[in-house]
């Protein structure tokens, strides 16, 4: 494996961190501090910029207006992104949407990309995938009471999902229901695209998370269908197919979100770090002179650089060889990059004390809604 990464690559890497810093890390306070409506022309005047600047569609082939990037490519533009909860929004390459696009392109047919996925590619409109079910294990997507039954030209949903990330304002949802109850687990579910203005389908909340609700795209959706009603025409892929589709969505988007929890850490590091050489403790006195202080930084820095090269190794080995020879490398990062996250989130916080709790940092952005995320983000 090469490590090195390609002059271009890095180019490209240089300018989007500058974007970063530079324009979306000043609006960053007003998003912590009092929500995603509160910034929501600040979001969509960074979304223009981003394009403006080449940084739109990161995982999206260029034929179809992205920046094609390979796997292990958009992993290292994904981390630079990751070290701004706006980051993946601001360039459209955020989850739900990143995941839902890449299924649209491979599986949705002509009047479905028409209708779907290029408002989607071009910032429009948002989507929502509706797969977890509050009655059933996450761990086990096999396992789901949601059904799809065929009525005529439609069929018809009735099922409960939560941790809809993004519903909140969503043009439509992905949606996984039982079509065969009686076929094999694995091709027992299929998936179909619900928009969400169908009758029968509603949002009952946005999950409170650690006492915050989100809203927009910032949220986590409760959803209700009732006797939804959608036509055959909305069925993506073939019948049955569903479990094969959410896996393959799944695979890629393992890299994209642990490269995003590296930015994640990056960012958390490079505060802690900051924060250690600049407090003082007492005059002339920072808390950088402490050794446990001092031994945080070196355990963190050890631990993401491992990270990282986990996920890398991962990446070029779907590249070369295909999600399926690099089965084990999925699951393995996915547990280790966030467990290497949250101890970094909380080495930053206590290195901060009582400030590494407020929302004057994302530090608490971070630890409310990351905690989790490695279990119910797709």
């Amino acid at each position: 494996m090469d490590f090195s990464i390609p002059s271009e690559t890095q180019d490209l890497l240089d300018r989007i961190r500058r974007f970063i810093e530079d324009e979306v890390f000043p609006v960053e306070s007003e998003f912590l501090i009092n929500g995603f409506e509160a910034i929501q022309a600040d979001a969509g005047r960074l979304r223009e910029r981003a394009r403006q600047l080449g940084f739109w569609l990161p995982q999206i082939p260029a034929e179809e207006g992205g920046l094609g990037l390979g796997l292990v490519g958009h992993g290292l533009v994904s981390a630079e992104l990751g070290r701004s909860p706006l980051g993946h929004y601001v360039c459209n390459a955020q989850a739900p949407d990143a995941g839902n696009m890449e299924i649209l392109l491979k599986y949705g047919t002509p009047a479905q990309k028409e209708r779907y996925l290029y408002p989607l590619l071009n910032g429009d409109i948002r989507s929502c995938f509706a797969m977890t079910e509050p009655e059933h294990a996450g761990s086990n997507p096999v396992w789901m009471s949601t059904t799809a039954v065929r009525d005529g030209d439609d069929y018809v949903i009735n099922g409960h999902k939560w941790f809809s990330t993004g519903g909140d304002g969503s043009a439509f949802a992905v949606t996984m229901a039982v079509t065969d109850p009686g076929a094999p687990p694995h091709a027992r579910a299929s998936m179909f695209l619900v928009p969400t203005d169908t009758p029968g389908f509603s949002i009952e909340c946005n999950t409170p998370v650690m006492g915050h609700r989100g809203s927009n795209w910032d949220s986590h959706a409760e959803v209700r269908f009732e006797d939804c009603r959608v036509p055959e025409e909305n069925l993506l892929g073939a019948l049955g197919e569903g479990f094969a589709i959410a896996q393959e969505r799944l695979g890629p988007g393992r890299i994209h979100h642990c490269m995003r929890w590296t930015g994640v850490c990056e960012r958390s590091f490079d505060l802690m770090c900051d924060y250690a050489l600049h407090r003082e403790l007492a005059p002339g006195d920072t808390l950088s002179t402490r050794e446990f202080v001092q031994g945080w930084i070196a355990e963190s820095r050890a631990e993401i650089d491992a990270a990282r090269l986990m996920v890398l190794r991962t990446a070029w080995t779907i590249e070369r060889d295909g999600p399926k020879a690099a089965r084990e490398e999925i699951s393995l990062i996915k547990f280790f990059v966030a467990n290497v996250m949250m101890r970094d989130i909380d080495r930053a916080i206590q290195t901060h004390g009582g400030h590494g709790v407020t929302d004057y940092t994302p530090l608490s952005n971070y630890w409310r809604n990351q905690r989790a995320r490695p279990n119910y983000e797709r």
